[in-house]
């Protein structure tokens, strides 16, 4: 069975993480931070950046994959993917300046919830 909806949606979200991880990659070479984050609070950032992504992604797209293979609608799957786009790119933009409180910050990691949530229960209406 083809899955094009959550295909799109997880290519576009690995391409995020892959430039996140560049991002940390690049951040290490130009402070010269072989491990961990050498104290450097913006190499911390950046690592926690990709660190937060890499944590919410995966499950995101696996209840993607799940809802779509039980013959969830596609509009579901767009307003999901499309969510969980927003607040991944809203967090990483708003944790990239500072690492104290943002408004970008913070709504992208409720948009990142909430579509978790929203994609659990999708699932969850497939089978009870």
């Amino acid at each position: 069975m083809l899955l094009p909806v959550t295909a799109l949606y997880g290519a576009i979200l690995t391409l995020i993480l892959i430039a996140l991880a560049f991002n940390v990659t690049l951040h290490r070479r130009n402070l010269r931070v072989g491990l961990g984050d050498g104290s450097n609070p913006v190499m911390l950032r950046m690592i926690r950046i990709h660190g937060n992504a890499a944590e919410y992604i995966p499950i995101a797209i696996l209840l993607m994959v799940v809802y779509e293979l039980n013959g969830g609608a596609h509009t579901a799957l767009h307003l999901c993917g499309g969510a969980l786009i927003l607040g991944r790119v809203l967090h990483a933009a708003g944790l990239w300046g500072s690492d104290g409180q943002s408004p970008g910050r913070a709504l992208g990691q409720v948009l990142t919830w909430l579509t978790i949530l929203a994609l659990a229960a999708l699932n969850l209406s497939k089978v009870l």
